[in-house]
């Protein structure tokens, strides 16, 4: 049996306390918020996204950075091993668009309850409202020193998130550690967070939400990235899940001048079909102005923006619009144009990009290699995914890693 400390009891730290406990390890779980999962009760709006429904390969492929690292646990732990030990926790689950998992109670709280659950079943110990303050690594075992004392154990797993939602206690705590002990931590970036445009055109659209549409980036014509599914307009730019993951793909921009992102409002349409379709509205608004002709193929706070955007005048009669205007207006509607600035702070971001550098740590233990008994998990470690739940996969599947390979 060994001594084991978990720093952090988010969902990684006590999925990792309840792995290494029930191989009879004696686990201590440190926590400095007042109660476990803090973050997990804000994510998914509440209702807590807690894994996808696909399988390993498909998890794989939403994974953004270090994927393969991440391969030998998503085999071991897949997101069908996640939903199954939920469920036989007592949590029952349902499956939602894109695949995302919830509890059926909508609560993110009764996920934390679950996980509380499991951890107690095993006999870990819960040290609420005592965050570590300093880590050492001594000849026969770590000394993990808090605000109310010093202990000594044979095996400590950092689980203490990222710099996102710092109000959750995701304060960078682990990436001093690992700095500590001489690990490289790559530069940490927000992930999953609304982007910053040029309001000039488009603050008459703030709250407006469109569905069905897709989103793309590029530099100099190449395609960064490009999602389809719901997004937003906002007091700062634009936000919504298809955002989000778009989001993840610019994080390493500097010069934002480079990136072009356009909404192909009408995805659905080929430019031919969606062509057919502006003549049949044209052919039924032929009396009317250009503003009050695209009422039923536009929300209408969109209508001056999209006309503004192909030099169209909204006073223009739909009657005298020549065939090199509606050329252009159907140029916008398959690519309205937003001038990107800047992502949101870190602060902001539902996951923090980078941490500690992936090639020091074993993939099939979370064990960093030159510091046998010190393991990192979840988003302490430099891996990310897009939005759908495979971030909480990630917590988990690594979490499990950790705790089962201490023995």
């Amino acid at each position: 049996m060994k001594r084991v400390a978990v720093i952090g009891a988010g969902a990684s730290g006590l999925m990792a306390a309840y792995a290494a406990a029930k191989n009879e390890n004696s686990v201590t779980v440190f926590e400095k918020n007042e109660k476990a999962g803090k973050k997990i009760y804000i994510t998914g709006k509440g209702r807590c996204n807690v894994t996808n429904d696909t399988s390993a390969e498909g998890f794989l492929e939403n994974v953004v950075r270090n994927a393969k690292f991440l391969k030998g646990c998503a085999y071991t732990f897949p997101p069908e091993r996640t939903m199954r030990f939920l469920e036989e926790g007592g949590l029952p689950l349902k499956v939602e668009r894109g695949n995302r998992v919830f509890p059926v109670s909508d609560k993110a709280s009764d996920v934390t309850k679950c996980l509380e659950r499991y951890c107690r079943s095993v006999g870990v110990r819960f040290l609420f409202q005592e965050g570590v303050t300093d880590l050492e690594k001594r000849e026969d075992a770590f000394a993990v020193k808090t605000e109310k004392g010093e202990y000594a154990f044979d095996a400590v797993i950092v689980c203490t998130g990222g710099v996102s939602y710092p109000a959750t206690g995701s304060t960078g705590d682990g990436f001093q550690f690992a700095r500590k002990f001489g690990l490289a931590v790559k530069p940490l970036r927000p992930a999953l967070c609304g982007i910053v445009c040029d309001m000039s055109q488009i603050s008459r659209l703030q709250g407006l939400t469109l569905k069905n549409v897709r989103i793309t980036a590029s530099r100099q014509g190449k395609t960064i990235g490009s999602f389809f599914g719901e997004m937003l307009f906002t007091h700062f730019g634009v936000s919504g899940p298809i955002v989000l993951s778009l989001s993840s793909l610019l994080n390493n921009v500097d010069q934002w001048k480079e990136i072009c992102l356009e909404i192909d409002l009408k995805p659905a349409l080929d430019e031919a079909t969606l062509d057919k379709r502006l003549l049949r509205d044209f052919e039924k608004f032929k009396n009317k102005q250009m503003q009050n002709a695209l009422d039923e193929l536009l929300p209408k706070s969109l209508v001056l923006p999209v006309l503004l955007q192909a030099g169209i005048s909204q006073e223009l009669p739909v009657n005298s619009l020549s065939k090199a205007a509606r050329a252009l207006l159907l140029a916008v509607l398959k690519g309205f144009r937003l001038q990107a600035k800047s992502l949101r702070p870190i602060e902001e971001g539902i996951v923090t990009a980078g941490g500690v550098d992936v090639s020091q740590i074993h993939p099939k233990t979370m064990e960093c290699k030159t510091i046998p008994g010190l393991y990192f998990c979840g988003e302490a470690l430099d891996v990310d995914a897009f939005t759908g739940g495979f971030n909480l996969q990630i917590a988990f599947m690594t979490g499990y890693t950790a705790g089962n390979s201490i023995r």
